[in-house]
């Protein structure tokens, strides 16, 4: 009877952690009955965050009118848990997926709405928090998320680390830019949301300015520390404004798993994601998974919708790395949910019988 652990990110756009998961379990099970199942939804910030983080910690969801990131009214929640953490899923107030492909424009999409939830949180009494960073529309330096806490505490920006000196802020994030540079959020992020380069240039303007000001202000400057350009920015305001530290989200979500535990005794490992190329081996939530499993001894094995450098994937320390979408697969019909499932499912099957 094999023993299988289960740890596999979203498929974006058609399938969940949760959903993901139960579609391997189910393989596993039709083709091992008495195999041992342990599925751990998961997130490394973005996507997900959330309920993986309540699903480990327990809690309750807290809703709340928030503003989007073009300005409008939406309904968004966060989480508390029982020891009074506040978990901020950033992408559920200002989530790219909020934005109609048409309208997105990172020059006026605003972050505030994430200020909002944690001024919602602080008055409940939260001083701890945890926030997930990934898949935001919004690339405005985090000036947005400060304002909005600056309304609702009736301060300046820059008295922010005062009245929340007690607070303790953590950001999970897999991204390692800096604020500004060629590697920076404008550069980089600005356009997978909607930037043409005359915006990235503005933007990149904007940033600059940001932490020049603000560097004269605090006497320090934090736009150069890794993850520093996350969530176009978001990451540096929570670094700069409140004295925040980033974290990797899935090494935050796995130590509150005491995963290392957990591993123990596995046979294997399956992980997985949307797309799966270098940008995996750059922190990603499965490479920290295979690194974590490889110190364990226990082989990994890789599922993604798009796979490419497959051969630096295997010599990572990957033991299988497979693509569930026949080549030559349109993208509109492999993110089907149901197209997706019933390849999962193949896939994993054919990894079984060692195909």
């Amino acid at each position: 009877m094999g023993r299988y652990l289960l740890v596999i990110d979203s498929f974006k756009g058609c399938l969940t952690s949760p959903e993901a998961e139960e579609v391997v379990s189910e393989a596993i099970l039709s083709c091992e009955p008495d195999a041992g199942v342990i599925s751990i939804p998961v997130s490394d910030g973005g996507e997900g965050m959330l309920d993986a983080f309540l699903s480990v910690m327990g809690g309750e969801r807290v809703s709340l009118w928030v503003t989007d990131p073009l300005g409008r009214a939406i309904t968004a929640a966060y989480g508390v848990t029982r020891e009074g953490v506040a978990l901020i899923e950033s992408a559920r107030a200002v989530g790219l997926h909020l934005v109609p492909p048409d309208r997105r424009n990172p020059l006026v999409a605003s972050s505030y709405g994430v200020g909002e939830m944690v001024a919602d949180a602080y008055r409940r009494g939260c001083q701890r928090f945890i926030v997930g960073l990934g898949g935001t529309a919004t690339c405005d330096g985090g000036v947005g998320m400060l304002q909005a806490l600056a309304d609702a505490l009736g301060v300046e920006r820059e008295a922010l680390s005062e009245v929340l000196c007690d607070c303790h802020f953590v950001l999970a994030s897999d991204v390692t830019n800096p604020l500004c540079g060629p590697h920076g959020a404008a550069h980089v992020f600005a356009p997978q949301k909607g930037a043409t380069p005359a915006m990235v240039s503005e933007i990149e303007s904007r940033m600059r300015e940001l932490a020049a000001r603000a560097a004269d202000h605090f006497g320090y400057d934090r736009s150069d520390v890794p993850g520093a350009g996350a969530a176009g920015g978001l990451c540096y305001a929570f670094m700069q404004f409140l004295g925040a530290e980033c974290h990797s989200g899935i090494d935050l979500l796995l130590e509150y798993l005491h995963f290392d535990g957990l591993i123990l005794g596995a046979d294997c490992v399956i992980t997985g994601e949307g797309s799966a190329d270098e940008q995996t081996l750059m922190g990603k939530l499965p490479y920290g998974i295979m690194i974590r499993a490889r110190s364990a001894g226990v082989p990994t094995w890789l599922v993604a919708g798009r796979i490419e450098a497959r051969d630096k994937l295997l010599a990572a320390g990957f033991d299988r790395v497979a693509c569930i979408n026949p080549s030559g697969t349109p993208t509109e019909v492999a993110t089907r949910p149901e197209v997706a499932r019933a390849n999962l499912s193949r896939t994993i099957l054919s990894l079984l019988r060692g195909e």
